[in-house]
């Protein structure tokens, strides 16, 4: 069989992972990237169990732990501090074969791009058009055109392949709230647990980074595109410097200019990932609330699974049916769960969060664990281990 190619739109976590799956089975692959390079800014990743185990299927597990932190437990507080729910790290690692690792995403993309041929990767190359070349698919783009078998939009929340192959879908819809993202400088003392602090309406969160230095994020609910009335930094002061310890040092350590907001979307579903030879990725085909950390988890997902369908089938259309039957259903159900948990973090009716707080502390540890399972316990396809729960969650 001749080598067949993928022309993949849209550098990030999944597009990148997607193109590595690809190469190591023997495809030419082409990651055409609009930004000048490729590269991610200011922000830390958390990856669960199920991402590592992708990782791993791809090679860079190994490398990929090598560039995070694993904190010895994590969970929920109140916002007096006190703690609703606990998890210890070593208890995921021993249920789902890996702990969680937390790194900064840059370090991430570098991974996946570095396991990739140079003249593979193409930024500046703004995609215009994906159209049907006959034998081939052809994209359009500021660098020229890319033909090829297989077209992947792996470009993001507002994907341009999306609008174009899928006019009739909806677009991005507003969860109800805003997301800040930052990384501390290097502290003294970083805290030994990361920590989600529930407030009313509003929520901070932190976790350690090599180095000493900790990745914080925090939400507020809040009408889309409301601008603060200062700096980003003085408006998490305003709403959390008063919160209990650790987070005024967090705050504290924080580069006054490195703070980043964006309000939170997500995608409502769709009929379908695919249409003929183009297949969406990521948050392209699923966008997602930040609130189970699966974003980027679900992306990597996405990439093993697309390769091992295409892998050896030289019906491109029928190969991607096959994606698109193992992943749609199980990343729709996994963006609404995280809606849900959103919805509960986001609480602001004073009884309903003392509810809240009350059943999350009454909660067994073994039966939040269990509650993860269909999440966390997905295995690459093809992984003898692997079985219908990586169908949905």
């Amino acid at each position: 069989m001749p080598q067949r190619a993928a022309t993949i739109v849209g550098g990030g976590i999944g597009g990148l992972a997607a193109a590595v799956a690809l190469h190591r089975r023997g495809w030419r692959v082409e990651v055409l990237e609009r930004a000048p390079e490729f590269t991610e800014i200011g922000a830390g990743i958390s990856l669960w169990p199920n991402a590592l185990h992708a990782l791993d299927a791809l090679g860079l597990g190994d490398t990929v732990r090598a560039l995070g932190a694993v904190e010895a437990v994590g969970g929920v507080r109140d916002r007096q501090g006190r703690w609703l729910s606990r998890t210890e790290n070593a208890e995921l690692a021993r249920r789902f074969g890996h702990p969680l690792v937390v790194l900064h995403r840059a370090d991430l993309l570098r991974a996946l791009a570095d396991a990739l041929p140079a003249d593979s990767l193409r930024p500046g190359s703004e995609v215009s058009a994906v159209r049907d070349g006959g034998p081939c698919l052809v994209v359009d783009h500021a660098r020229g055109e890319s033909r090829s078998d297989v077209v992947v939009g792996a470009d993001g929340l507002r994907s341009a392949v999306r609008r174009a192959l899928w006019p009739e879908a909806a677009g991005p819809r507003y969860a109800g709230y805003t997301g800040w993202r930052m990384i501390t400088g290097p502290l003294a003392e970083p805290p030994s647990q990361g920590a989600v602090t529930w407030g009313r309406g509003t929520r901070f969160g932190y976790t350690a980074l090599l180095g000493g230095r900790t990745y914080c994020f925090a939400t507020a609910s809040r009408p889309a595109g409301e601008s603060a009335d200062s700096s980003e930094y003085a408006e998490l002061l305003r709403r959390f410097g008063s919160w209990p310890d650790p987070i005024p040092d967090l705050l504290a350590a924080t580069p006054v200019d490195s703070v980043l907001r964006h309000d939170l979307y997500e995608l409502p579903p769709m009929s379908s990932f695919v249409r003929g030879r183009v297949a969406l990725l990521g948050d392209a085909a699923h966008a997602m609330t930040p609130n189970l950390g699966q974003g980027a988890c679900q992306a990597l997902e996405d990439a093993l699974t697309l390769a091992h369908c295409l892998d050896g089938r030289p019906d491109v259309t029928a190969a991607l049916r096959s994606y698109d039957l193992l992943r749609r259903r199980r990343t729709q159900a996994i963006t609404r769960r995280s809606a849900r948990l959103g919805a509960i973090g986001q609480l602001s009716w004073p009884p309903a969060v003392l509810l809240r707080d009350t059943a999350a502390r009454l909660a067994p540890t073994r039966a939040t664990l269990r509650s993860m399972t269909p999440v966390l316990g997905w295995t690459p396809p093809g992984d003898p281990v692997t079985t219908t729960k990586n169908e949905s969650p």
